[in-house]
């Protein structure tokens, strides 16, 4: 009979949080870096509210050992994706015990190895789900105080959720023992392993924070984290109420899947972010450090109730980092970045059928839509009101799942605004509210000016040009002047030649570039003041010169790489692996000519990150630099994490397909593959 009522049960799990309530998650794990395997115990303390015969837990590709009901093993199934508890639940408080052993393909991330030195590991549950590497809850309102002991090798660091309470040595092992006080979604479980060096400070209120940092990169902790405390202490102030949690923590890691996951209490986010003083002009760690931290309210204190509620997380965090980086940059950034967003909002909305409150909105639509009906909704109701009701909102549903209706009923306690108005404009309708975007955008004297300059666009040169220069030779916002520069890119040399020369005369960086980006074919007589964009502190300036220069001018080929032969350009080698495959391409600069090939080609390698690899990739193929190595390179890349990546790959092959040479070399090298990497390009070859 027990059978029967477990096939019943099937059809009411998503009901499940009104019958359980998990309040507490306890996790004894071991990892296993050489098998890239986990495995360990999970007590869980929970309320049967009503009795039940079965409980599920969601479990992907797990085997459990031990299943214990109050220190009674009691019977279970084990499916592809779940583990279900079979038994008599009857109500009351509860012990479940779990032993269990995974080897995750996804959500548990294995980078480098310990054998290269390399070694990283980290989490994403996010769009991933926790519950391929710990067994909990793809339903984000079960929510449960989350305690993780993790053991692993003492020569690393080991961050976790909460606050690190104690580190027991065991042998060449340590267990780390982490603690939450409040509860949290399942996805937002996390750890994070490697080689790091360690910054800590505090916030005017006191909470601790720590930001994290390779070794070889300790260089970069001022850039990268640039504003950090500033960032927090805004956003405190600015949301009014204190962060809720009891530390901070920011660790960038190699290969990841986004920009950065603001899993509670720790902040993840890619090295591409990692900067010096040189690549912060082009990437800037501060918006999504803002964002992710924002976060740690809107999404960890409280969290969408459903998918198409997703903009009360997205939207909030894209809002708050937008006035942060208001704090850091001043109210022209604030309003341009309003105005970018609307532009893309308006073009996209011209094909995008599903607005703001559907779970398949487009992330377009769920941060910058969900931003601006924010930025709309703040300026209407006023900054006092506004910010009253941000406050009784998160306090009303602390560590619960809300909806908008919630979040609108806030609203509605602190002004007569017209909630269901605003919600059918802003939420419910696919169309971008230009005009009424457009009125709140003309408060700021820029955006004015540069509704001037737009309004000329199709001009032509001559009856503009007398603007154009008066408004470059002013101290007007810089952005006003690259959109100058955008526009005289389809002129005639000749024409907009003294403009393109005021313009370098800036000596803004980011409106130099848009003059280096906009000339491809460099004019002889402007070559001169062209060859000083070299010097730019603009690591991606530097590539687009460099590369003008040597494909414009052959007789000086050597001069320019000569001059940057030891450019080595962000975390991803750019400079780099252009200075290579530009050396190889120059007849006669290179003495040993196979060392270049031999170092482009390692770029391509797994050694390096995705950016790395895929950049070093097109380089060669690009250069046609091809060994059977790029070719095993790239198919390597198919079988990467990073969807990305492993697209890029996989659409370059398919490509490279069609060219019988190419073909005969992926069929010749198929048999010295791994098993992943055949599986994919056989897949490949049989299309």
């Amino acid at each position: 009979m027990k059978y029967l009522l477990f096939f019943f049960s099937l059809f009411t799990f998503a009901q499940q949080t009104q019958f359980v309530d998990f309040k507490t998650a306890n996790g004894q794990l071991v990892i296993d870096a050489k098998e890239k395997k986990i495995h360990g115990t999970v007590t869980y303390q929970l309320d049967v509210l009503k009795t039940r015969d079965t409980i599920k837990i969601d479990a992907r590709k797990m085997q459990f050992s031990k299943v214990l009901l109050d220190n009674n093993a009691i019977d279970f199934k084990v499916t592809d994706n779940q583990l279900f508890l079979i038994h008599s639940f009857v109500a009351g408080k509860k012990t479940i015990e779990l032993t269990y052993e995974a080897t995750p393909k996804q959500a548990l991330y294995f980078v480098g190895s310990e054998a290269t030195h390399n070694l990283q590991i980290w989490t994403q549950g996010q769009g991933r789900y926790t519950s391929n590497w710990f067994p909990s809850f793809d339903d984000v309102n079960e929510k449960m105080i989350f305690n993780l002991d993790i053991t692993f090798d003492s020569g690393y660091e080991v961050v976790a959720n909460g606050l690190l309470k104690n580190k027991i040595q065991q042998g060449q092992k340590n267990i780390w023992q982490y603690r939450m006080q409040e509860p949290m979604s399942s996805y937002l479980l996390m750890l994070a392993i490697g080689k790091f060096d360690k910054k800590c400070s505090y916030s005017k209120s006191k909470i601790p924070l720590e930001n994290y940092m390779e070794p070889a990169d300790a260089s970069k902790f001022e850039t990268t984290y640039f504003g950090s405390n500033q960032i927090f202490d805004f956003l405190e102030k600015e949301i009014g109420v204190k962060y809720p949690w009891q530390i901070y923590r920011q660790i960038p890691v190699r290969d990841f899947l986004y920009a950065g996951m603001e899993n509670t209490s720790s902040t993840l986010f890619s090295t591409n972010y990692v900067v010096d003083s040189i690549g912060f002009s082009d990437r800037k760690y501060t918006n999504v450090n803002a964002h992710e931290l924002a976060h740690q309210w809107f999404g960890d204190l409280i969290t969408a109730k459903e998918g198409k509620h997703h903009w009360l997380q997205e939207g909030f965090a894209t809002y708050y980092a937008l006035l942060a980086e208001k704090e850091l940059y001043g109210e022209d950034y604030f309003y341009f970045k309003l105005y970018e967003t609307a532009q893309q909002l308006k073009f996209a909305s011209r094909t995008d059928t599903i607005p703001v409150l559907n779970a398949k909105a487009s992330s377009l639509t769920f941060y910058e839509k969900g931003a601006w009906a924010l930025f709309v909704l703040h300026q209407n109701i006023g900054d006092k009101a506004f910010k009253k009701a941000i406050k009784n909102y998160l306090n009303s549903y602390a560590f619960q799942t809300v909806t908008t209706d919630d979040f609108l009923t806030e609203i509605n306690k602190v002004s007569k605004y017209d909630t269901e108005s605003f919600k059918k404009n802003w939420l419910e309708t696919v169309a971008f509210n230009t005009q009424e975007a457009n009125d709140l955008l003309l408060k700021n004297k820029q955006i004015q000016l540069l509704f001037e300059v737009e309004k000329v666009k199709k001009e032509p040169l001559t009856q503009k040009a007398a603007f154009f220069k008066k408004v470059l030779q002013s101290d007007c916002y810089f952005k006003i002047k690259e959109y100058i520069v955008q526009q005289l890119k389809n002129e005639n040399y000749p024409d907009k030649k003294e403009l393109l020369q005021l313009a370098l005369q800036t000596n803004i960086v980011s409106v130099r570039q848009e003059v280096a980006a906009s000339l491809p074919k460099i004019p002889s007589d402007f070559k001169a003041q062209y060859e000083t964009l070299l010097q730019d502190q603009s690591y991606q300036t530097q590539e687009i010169v460099l590369y003008y220069l040597w494909s414009n001018f052959p007789k000086d080929r050597f001069r320019y790489l000569e001059l940057s032969k030891n450019w080595i350009g962000f975390n991803d080698y750019n400079l780099r692996t252009l200075w290579l495959s530009l050396a190889l391409s120059t007849e006669n600069y290179l003495q040993n000519p196979q060392e270049a090939v031999t170092e482009l080609i390692a770029f391509s390698s797994p050694k390096y990150e995705a950016y790395t690899h895929q950049n070093a990739l097109e380089k060669l193929l690009n250069f046609n630099i091809l060994s059977e190595e790029v070719y095993i390179n790239l198919v390597n890349a198919t079988t990467h994490h990073m969807w990305q990546f492993s697209k890029y790959g996989r659409d370059t092959i398919r490509k490279m397909l069609k060219n019988p040479s190419d073909r005969a070399v992926f069929e010749r090298i198929l048999p010295i593959l791994n098993p992943d990497e055949q599986f994919q390009l056989n897949r490949l070859l049989k299309e």
